[in-house]
Parts: structure tokens; sequence; C-alpha cells
């Protein structure tokens, strides 16, 4: 398997981290977001979306989205398993997901936060606010969603899909220096994951990109 990514993406970043929890070994293709790679010829011709991730797999089929590439993953290789095996628990893991990949990453990404500057003509200021005013809110509701049933991961006691997403949203939050406090459930879940090796060996700083 090839993964086209960038260090820096978090949707990139959920799915090293699911990678590595199943132990699947893949090349690893950088595409510098920074500086435009993924609007050159070579890249878009290889995907629609002209985003990363995107996973090409050992007979040339491609897959975008990132959660859709764990599911796969989690579909094609269930052990271990990203998703509970209850209905009712795969809902709450794939509710924590989507509190982060849909309610606090698209507001936030980096396409995003260029057009704030550069086309809403917003000050570094107004958009570093903006970043935080949906990091910090996104959040505030998955602490809470914690606090209905405490565990040592978002969801019970092992690592899930929920997990892969939270860890890089963190990251973010950490690097763009957003308010952390008041998050004790989440900050827990967030250290616990990082003691792994999965997480710790898909993050930034680990990767053959990273700058």
């Amino acid at each position: 398997m090839k993964l086209y990514n960038y260090f820096r993406s978090s949707a990139s970043f959920r799915v090293r981290i699911a990678l590595n929890l199943k132990g699947l070994a893949y090349d690893y293709v950088p595409v510098h977001l920074a500086k435009g790679e993924q609007k050159q010829p070579e890249f878009a011709a290889l995907t629609a979306e002209g985003l990363v991730p995107l996973m090409e797999l050992d007979d040339g089929q491609r897959l975008t989205q990132s959660m859709a590439i764990i599911e796969y993953l989690d579909e094609t290789h269930p052990q271990p398993a990203l998703l509970p095996a209850d209905a009712a628990g795969r809902a709450r893991v794939r509710a924590l997901s989507q509190i982060v990949a849909c309610e606090i990453h698209p507001l936030n990404n980096l396409r995003v936060l260029k057009y704030l500057v550069n086309d809403l003509k917003a000050s570094d200021d107004a958009k570093n606010d903006w970043y935080k005013h949906w990091v910090r809110l996104g959040l505030q509701s998955y602490e809470a969603r914690l606090a209905e049933r405490p565990g040592t991961y978002s969801h019970g006691d092992t690592p899930t899909l929920a997990d892969c997403c939270l860890v890089p949203q963190i990251f973010n939050a950490q690097r763009f220096d957003c308010d952390l406090s008041g998050l004790p459930r989440t900050m827990a879940v967030f250290d616990a994951c990082m003691q792994l090796n999965a997480f710790q060996k898909a993050q930034p700083s680990a990767c053959p990109d990273a700058e």
C-alpha cells in the first residue's frame, strides 16, 4: 500500500495511526500541502478531490477521505478492531469521531485558513481566533460525551476510530496554542494514547517529511 499524505495533515495523521494500530506496512509518499504540491498535475491525476490522505492499494485501487480509509482498513483487517462489536457502541464511536472530523476539522483545515487570509483578508489574529473558537467549542462537546462513559480511551479500554481522530486534533490545538483547560477527560485520553507506540510513530515529528 502507498499512503500519499502530509506530515501536518490531521486527516493523514488519523490514517497513519490506524495503520500502525493494525500493524500494516505502507509506503509513505509525501505531498507538501503548504507548497501546493497537491495541485500539481501528477497528484491531481490520482484523485478528483486533490486532497490527502490518498491510499493506493496493492491492486491499484485508490481510496480517499480519512474516515472511509480507516473503516476500509477495519473491515479488511479486523484485528484489532477500531469499531465496537455492538451497534450502539459503533454509533457512539462514530459520533465522537465526527465531532472532530465533521464539526472541528472542516472549519480549520489549511485551505479554509488560507481562504480566510488571502480572500477574505482576515488578519492573522482573526484567523487564529477563528481556529481557537471552533476547536474549543468542539472539544467541549467531546469532553461532555466522554463524561457519559468514562474509560481509558474515548470508548472503553482499547483505542478506536475516535482516538485516531482526537489525537491529531489535540496536536493541532497545541500548535495553535488553543485553550485546553477544563478538558480533563479529553486530555487524559490523549495522554493514554500517546503512551502507545502506534500513536507515537504516527505523530508529525516522526514523519520522513517533517520540517
